[in-house]
């Protein structure tokens, strides 16, 4: 029960974190492409790859603290369901070409953003 309470706290905090990226995105680049899904996915994988690599490394923090960081704060921060939901909206307003920038270029930069979490965190603690 604490677990579940730890991850609901971090989902809250993760979830207020990716509205408020997504209005800040929505305020300084209106052009119709969705910047804030784009960027807290993005940015999301990177913070998970510098936690694998740190949880990896050097650090074991409590089941309930990985419960809340991973799970709870990244889980509601990132969100493969409304990638999905923005690649699909771009795809029925008739502009394929920029659903499909957007579906191949979020795959590979949150893919590239784990691994340079990775990377990163494993250079500076080596």
């Amino acid at each position: 029960m604490k677990t579940l309470l730890f991850v609901a706290i971090g989902g809250a905090v993760g979830a207020s974190g990716r509205y408020a990226v997504g209005m800040l995105a929505t305020h300084f680049a209106p052009s119709g492409y969705p910047w804030g899904t784009f960027a807290v996915n993005v940015a999301g994988s990177f913070a998970l790859g510098v936690l694998a690599a740190l949880m990896a490394l050097t650090w074991s923090p409590s089941p309930e603290l990985r419960a809340f960081l991973v799970v709870g704060l990244l889980g509601g921060f990132t969100t493969f369901s409304a990638f999905s939901l923005d690649v699909v909206l771009l795809a029925e307003r008739g502009r394929l070409g920029l659903a499909a920038i957007y579906l191949v270029g979020t795959v590979i930069m949150s893919v590239g953003g784990l691994f340079a979490g990775l990377r990163l965190t494993r250079m500076v603690l080596a």
